[in-house]
């Protein structure tokens, strides 16, 4: 089965052995000391922002629904556990009849959040809430931190077009997750065509210095992109001589003329002549789009340049510097005993002397605002939630008894994004490094 948003239908494999071996064999360890049925609450959180960034963003959630749908062990993987020795016999017998069948609630897709924020709540029985742990923190923390990473550059590009063009800086499926994620963080394109072939995101995408160079001159090369793909079509203009193939481009494509890229040089330098010879050659409604290794600093850094769009790959599908969000997947409440006549949960926690401790007990959280409707405080407690609060909570159901409830559209995801980051104080938006803009309260 397969997400709301999807584009079209693919088939997604069993995510079963997207797992570390210490969760199966945890699980077999507890069905024979008989607590892998007690009942069990796991909270996804990070404990800290990566260095310097002011806000977090959720990113991944329609991709673990889906994930959790398609946990389930065949018969060719459990003839691995089996013929491997990894498990025994009885937690393999077990382990062929695996269907998640707990309560998942969360963050919704696109919303921001901030250390402790509990981005993730899993319940169910021990056992299969455990197994879930290592694809939900791989998924969370890879497409959480492209989102973050989109979203600054979302920020610094101040509503100019983005384009998300990293498909060759990494795995080829990571590269799919990214396209959305920077969707979510409010890119507007992508060059990937699994992208948007999956999930509908808008496509773009032109030539390269390689067709150039296959023709005799630049005016051939121009000449033929434009009679193929027409007069709107975006034309690369630095193989050679920028001035001398901008020229050349308008001459070709007259001003009508769509686009042309530039990829090298002082961009900044660069598209204030383009921009100039642009208009003087009578093409002033041709666009010019940057590309060049860019980050969320050198977009802010074109701020005053003529540029309408900017495309953004390495940095981008690598989380601008921080590549993960340190999630954590934890055991914060279970049942006295598997009973289910025995409702009682215990909250319960890591103690460290480090920085790695946690807090015990089933959370919920929300997000106090101050008298001018601006986000001032997060707030996590557990137990009853406050009465100014209740219509301020966070976690929404996602999964219920098993069965996904909260399908939604990835344009649902990058909208609710855009209307959490406008939530959030002025000073959200700096790039300069800072703490987290909002503080973390618990009661």
């Amino acid at each position: 089965m397969n997400s709301a948003d999807l584009g079209r239908r693919v088939g997604v494999p069993s995510t079963a052995l997207f797992t570390d071996q210490y969760e199966l064999t945890m699980v077999q360890a507890a069905l024979k000391a008989g607590t892998a049925d007690r009942h069990s609450v796991f909270e996804v959180f990070t404990r800290r922002l990566p260095d310097g960034r002011r806000y977090g963003v959720v990113g991944g959630t329609g991709r673990v629904l889906d994930a959790v749908e398609n946990f389930h062990f065949d018969e060719e993987m459990l003839a691995f556990l089996r013929d491997q020795k990894i498990v025994d016999a009885a937690t393999v017998d077990w382990l062929a009849g695996y269907r998640f069948s707990g309560d998942i609630w969360g963050y919704p897709e696109g919303e921001v959040y901030f250390p402790g924020s509990p981005l993730l709540r899993v319940e169910g029985s021990f056992a299969e809430c455990v197994l879930l742990e290592t694809a939900i923190l791989s998924i969370l923390n890879h497409d959480s931190a492209i989102a973050a990473a989109a979203s600054r550059m979302s920020a610094a590009a101040s509503g100019r077009r983005l384009i998300e063009m990293g498909a060759r800086r990494t795995h080829e499926l990571s590269a799919v997750a990214a396209a959305r994620a920077a969707y979510v963080g409010g890119f507007h394109t992508t060059s990937d065509l699994a992208a948007g072939f999956r999930y509908n995101i808008p496509t773009v995408g032109t030539s390269a210095h390689a067709f150039t160079l296959l023709h005799d001159s630049e005016r051939d090369a121009f000449q033929a992109q434009v009679d193929s793909l027409g007069r709107g079509t975006s034309l690369l203009v630095d193989t050679y001589d920028v001035a001398e193939a901008v020229r050349t481009a308008v001459e070709v494509a007259g001003p009508e003329l769509g686009a042309v890229r530039i990829d090298s040089g002082d961009l900044l330098l660069v598209a204030h002549r383009v921009r100039q010879q642009l208009d003087e050659l009578g093409a002033t409604e041709t666009k010019i789009v940057v590309t060049s290794d860019l980050d969320e600093y050198a977009i802010a850094s074109l701020a005053a340049a003529p540029v309408d769009a900017y495309g953004v790959g390495t940095q981008l599908v690598t989380g601008s510097g921080h590549s993960t969000c340190s999630m954590v997947y934890k055991l914060v409440a279970r049942a006295r005993s598997a009973d289910p006549a025995d409702p009682v949960l215990l909250p319960v926690a890591k103690k460290s002397m480090g920085a790695k401790s946690s807090r015990g007990g089933r959370k919920w959280a929300a997000r106090r605002l101050d008298e001018y409707g601006v986000a001032e405080a997060e707030v996590i407690g557990t137990g009853e939630v406050p009465q100014e609060l209740m219509d301020r909570q966070l976690l929404v159901e996602l999964v219920r008894g098993g069965e996904v409830v909260a399908r939604e559209s990835l344009e649902a995801a990058r909208e609710r994004h855009t209307a959490a980051r406008a939530g959030l104080p002025m000073s959200a938006m700096q790039l300069s490094r800072g703490e987290p803009v909002l503080p973390t309260e618990y009661v």
